[in-house]
């Protein structure tokens, strides 16, 4: 079956279909991972957005239950150069073809995936049109004309209950605003109580689940889009410790006074050089993201930038000069690679621990006064 792709310039490539039947809009990004479409597939990050594979064969070693980063994918299409229907791998349990069918996902392969990357590097990402149909080029560019992107992606992808994976050691609060599962598979390999709330969870609510720290989550679409979460944070911050990872970095920079802004085309893949300027060392990160924090926005401000990005010099870690929080750009929790800042999750805790050493809890009988009193305070409300 045929598929077209069509942007918002006026290209259009023809290609074959694969994934189900249908027609579809959002934003299309490139992603340069040579590995980890599954986990490319299942980011929350890539809700609303029609994602292109550099890497030419994609399929090859099918879908495994075990490397989903959330429990469905949020993409609205998917574009390869070469798709493989029939994978080939010990731990395969069902191949992309199936797995986007099942989710009502469109793919298209067999279109000149090099070309529609250099076009989006040079001009942007742009909005764009999948479809197996066949209407015409005329219907199909006036679709896409009055075809709105999605400004509500972290409500579609967080969690809307609180749930918990318990552990024996510091309690973490996991902000959702479209986590990946890497997270907290991070958290608990290292003991802690992991606590995950929804992205519209109040600050009062956080302070009720009695944390020893706050971890604000990767998620999609436009910081400034959620302006309750930077209020949270804000109220948050000089409160608890705190690690931020992507979208929480950002929401954290706007919650401190500085701004952010598009990028050209996002950081998306699993090679992007990241220097940490303390040591001067060069880290191999993973990133999905299309916003960054301005550079000239930190000043004036009680921040500090910690990370660079080696390819374009955009800011890629930041902590607070006064208070114990930290957060990066990209994602220490990997899925599918590398791991090079893992030790990230270790700093976080080395970071509570530090907290409370030199914050000691006040006795039992005061803190239980202190939340009765609050408890009637909100009831009051």
């Amino acid at each position: 079956m045929q598929a077209r792709l069509l942007l918002e310039d006026g290209t259009l490539f023809t290609g074959l279909a694969f994934g189900a039947e249908g027609q579809s809009t959002g934003e299309v990004v490139f992603n340069t991972g040579i590995t980890g479409y599954q986990e490319v597939l299942s980011d929350p990050s890539y809700c609303g957005q029609i994602v292109t594979m550099t890497y030419p064969l994609i399929g090859n070693y099918g879908i495994t239950r075990d490397d989903f980063e959330a429990v469905r994918p949020y993409i609205h299409g998917f574009v390869v150069r070469r798709h493989e229907p029939v994978p080939s791998n010990w731990r395969g349990e069902y191949s992309l073809d199936y797995l986007l069918k099942e989710y009502g996902i469109t793919g298209i392969s067999d279109i000149d995936t090099r070309m529609l990357t250099r076009k989006l590097r040079n001009f942007g990402t742009m909005k764009g049109l999948l479809t197996t149909g066949n209407e015409r080029i005329e219907e199909l560019q006036e679709r896409l004309g009055v075809a709105q992107l999605l400004h509500d992606q972290v409500a579609r992808t967080s969690t809307k209950n609180i749930f918990s994976a318990p552990g024996n050691k510091e309690r973490v609060v996991l902000i959702d605003f479209g986590a990946k599962s890497g997270i907290v598979k991070e958290l608990s390999k290292r003991g802690c109580d992991v606590i995950v709330v929804p992205h519209d969870t109040t600050a009062d609510q956080i302070r009720r689940l009695n944390p020893d720290g706050i971890q604000l989550s990767n998620g999609p679409g436009d910081p400034k889009d959620v302006p309750y979460a930077v209020e949270t944070v804000k109220q948050l911050i000089g409160e608890f410790p705190i690690f931020g990872i992507c979208l929480g970095h950002q929401l954290f920079a706007l919650a401190s006074g500085a701004d952010t802004t598009r990028l050209k085309f996002g950081h998306r893949g699993g090679n992007h050089p990241v220097k940490e300027l303390a040591t001067n060392r060069c880290y191999i990160t993973s990133q999905n993201h299309g916003y960054t924090v301005l550079e000239d926005s930190i000043a004036g401000t009680d921040l500090e930038v910690t990370h660079i990005n080696n390819n374009d010099g955009s800011i890629e870690g930041l902590k607070h000069k006064k208070h114990p929080v930290f957060t990066v750009q990209y994602h220490p929790e990997a899925a599918p690679g590398p791991h090079d800042s893992s030790y990230l999750f270790d700093q976080f805790l080395d970071m509570i621990r530090d907290h409370k050493k030199n914050n000691p809890l006040k006795p039992l009988q005061t803190r239980l006064q202190e939340t009765l009193k609050g408890e009637l305070q909100y009831a009051q409300k």
